[in-house]
């Protein structure tokens, strides 16, 4: 379970607009704080999975940060952690230059004036969607209050003008003030460098963060172990945290589950795509015959099929017009993504074959390999078949929601170039006469 966590934080790195690595890195800070203070072993477990998990809710608000902004989610999520947001000034400043950004003053301030609130109220907004939704998961995933209290309070500052609920000194969890210290060093550190990292310690020092902390921070930063073992992380083997998870009821099927609402969470026409196209493929599945172990591998990969699409910015999945080329080379890079997440995990290869593959077809003419249908395994084919089936009877940016007949009279003309001829009349068996499950 450690390692799964952690794996599947590279794609919380993603959504966040932050390099591989970064919640992991924030983990490693945090614990080396945590082992400064004497938290006890259980303690530093405890932190350490806090921070990995700590973006858990960012996909919450991406469409939100998406319309505000007008653009890239991601850039605007990777840059705002570089700045004194609870500033007015540095957030006014901040919304000029990454609103429409790269577009005509015009442009940006039509969209600013759109904006309801003054910037320091929209950021405590987009927190606590986030904040919220992520300690939500870290219950889901079975962990305690002590680890979603550090997520849910995590933006909160010492002089009480963080977000969103505007705690204080010790109101403030430990964990937390941990978190949003180690975070914020491993965004300056990575950007700007050690020096800038130490000086913008010492300039939150009892507004930001606790002074206590900072200067366990500084002490840290002063040893040249530390810096050379934070630059080495780029993956799990080079973490040096594998801690054990103790006290919880989760497993891989849980995390699934948690990583499926993380994952349709990332754009407003997808709420429980995932969940609907794996209930799809599973019944599919059971009527052509597989194994109760091939179904478990199915709807595993169907949950995490569309994992990649946290890599994809918010701006074009909910474009409500004809993607650009550009814009549609990007989505077709999701499945690849996808592929790249869940393979970290050894113990899910044939997991991400399967979910990778749910843009392929028996033509060789899908993405994101091309494969051919020999080479497609039938849960492979079976995945393709459910996931046509809810994008074509769920709503979308750009059409209404399609009645099961409509959906499989558009299926019907690629069987056999793109859909497997038994998947798809299994699938008819099933619901042919039903009513379509999102309107």
């Amino acid at each position: 379970m450690s390692e799964v966590l952690g794996s599947l934080s590279f794609a919380l790195d993603m959504v966040e607009g932050q390099p591989a690595g970064h919640a992991l890195k924030s983990a490693y800070i945090a614990t080396e704080i945590g082992k400064l203070i004497e938290l006890r072993d259980e303690q530093l477990s405890k932190l350490y999975f806090a921070g990995v998990l700590k973006d858990a809710g960012c996909s919450n608000n991406s469409v939100r940060i998406s319309k505000l902004f007008g653009g890239d989610d991601f850039l605007v999520k990777r840059e705002v952690k570089t700045i004194d947001w609870t500033s007015f000034v540095e957030s006014l400043k901040f919304a000029m230059h990454y609103t429409e950004f790269g577009e005509p003053l015009p442009k940006k301030l039509k969209t600013m004036l759109g904006a309801l609130g003054s910037p320091t109220k929209i950021m405590s907004e987009v927190t606590e969607a986030r904040c919220t939704r992520g300690a939500a998961i870290a219950t889901m995933l079975g962990f305690d209050a002590e680890v979603s209290d550090a997520i849910q309070y995590i933006d909160e500052h010492w002089d009480g003008k963080g977000a969103p609920y505007r705690k204080q000194r010790d109101e403030i969890p430990l964990f937390a003030q941990i978190l949003c210290l180690s975070q914020t060093v491993e965004v300056f550190v990575r950007s700007f460098g050690m020096t800038e990292a130490e000086d913008m310690l010492r300039a939150r020092s009892g507004t930001w963060f606790n002074p206590d902390l900072v200067e366990v921070c500084l002490a840290i930063c002063c040893d040249s172990d530390f810096l050379e073992t934070l630059n080495t992380i780029t993956g799990l083997e080079e973490s040096h945290a594998f801690f054990e998870i103790s006290d919880i009821e989760s497993d891989v099927d849980v995390v699934c589950e948690a990583f499926a609402l993380i994952i349709d969470a990332k754009s407003s026409f997808t709420a429980e795509h995932s969940k609907r196209v794996t209930e799809y493929a599973c019944e599919i599945a059971n009527c052509l015959g597989l194994s109760d172990e091939r179904r478990t591998t199915l709807r595993r990969a169907g949950l995490m099929h569309d994992i990649g699409k946290l890599g994809v910015p918010t701006s074009i999945l909910e474009k409500p017009g004809k993607l650009e080329d550009r814009e549609f080379e990007m989505i077709r890079l999701h499945p690849k993504f996808s592929d790249e997440i869940l393979r970290r995990i050894p113990a899910f290869s044939e997991m991400a074959d399967i979910a990778s593959a749910h843009h392929e077809r028996l033509d060789g003419k899908g993405y994101w390999r091309g494969l051919g249908a020999e080479q497609l395994t039938l849960e492979m084919r079976i995945l393709t078949v459910a996931d046509v089936l809810d994008a074509l009877t769920a709503k979308r940016p750009y059409r209404d929601a399609m009645s099961f007949d409509k959906a499989f009279s558009i299926m019907d003309s690629d069987v056999g170039t793109a859909f497997d001829a038994d998947c798809v009349d299994a699938a008819k068996s099933l619901y042919l006469q039903s009513v379509p499950v999102a309107a």
